[in-house]
């Protein structure tokens, strides 16, 4: 399903699957689809794996990366949504948003009062307002992959790395993007997890530095 969403709507990307340490058939299906895959000896979670994937693309000298999941809830015909603000040299950072334009994307009452939390966090500490901080659905540009590619939050990062943007002086817009109801596995953010979740990123962004680093990212992260 999502390696032909991709090719029906971006036949021009290069496809990379980051396979972390997964007890399942992932990098052999990738493979037999004909797609690229990093398979990490070890686990490193979510942080890591996305890591994996931008120092791939700082490697190969990619001017653009996106984080797309494999289980269904992207919707590859928004990539454009994405892409051109950054082509555009309008943003260095665009996340997909599921609360923007037509807003039909459901989700529960808890998980929603919790992402207007973490954006408020967001946005008091280092002035960015982003509506869907937890969206995992992201177009980075150069800037970003040098930055990202150098460091990268390890646990729960999406909100993490919107303040680390923010602050390394990157520009951060969000746009509307389509949504899908996960097509399989299970989020890993349960409701035994979800106050530590919130605890753990909160803390994450009321330690941020109170100014704003206006270097480079390159510069910033040495």
């Amino acid at each position: 399903m999502v390696a032909d969403d991709l090719r029906r709507n971006a036949p021009w990307a290069d496809v990379c699957v980051v396979d972390d340490a997964s007890t399942d058939d992932t990098t052999r299906v990738a493979r037999e689809l004909g797609l690229e895959t990093l398979r990490l000896p070890v686990n490193l979670g979510i942080g890591g794996a996305v890591q994996t994937g931008y120092l791939a693309a700082r490697r190969r000298d990619y001017d653009i990366a996106v984080q797309f999941d494999g289980d269904g809830q992207h919707d590859a015909s928004s990539l454009d949504q994405l892409l051109d603000p950054i082509r555009a040299g309008q943003a260095d950072m665009v996340i997909g948003s599921r609360f923007l334009g037509d807003g039909t994307f459901r989700s529960t009452s808890s998980r929603r009062l919790g992402i207007r939390y973490l954006s408020w966090i967001a946005h008091l500490r280092c002035g960015v307002s982003i509506a869907d901080v937890t969206s995992g659905y992201r177009a980075a540009g150069r800037r970003s992959i040098e930055l990202f590619s150098r460091y990268y939050p390890a646990d729960y990062p999406e909100p993490e790395v919107v303040a680390l943007a923010s602050r390394a002086g990157l520009r951060v817009l969000e746009v509307p993007a389509r949504m899908r109801e996960r097509a399989h596995g299970a989020s890993t953010i349960t409701v035994g997890r979800s106050l530590y979740y919130l605890v753990k990123v909160s803390l994450a962004l009321l330690l941020l530095p109170t100014r704003r680093d206006r270097r480079t990212p390159l510069e910033s992260t040495r």
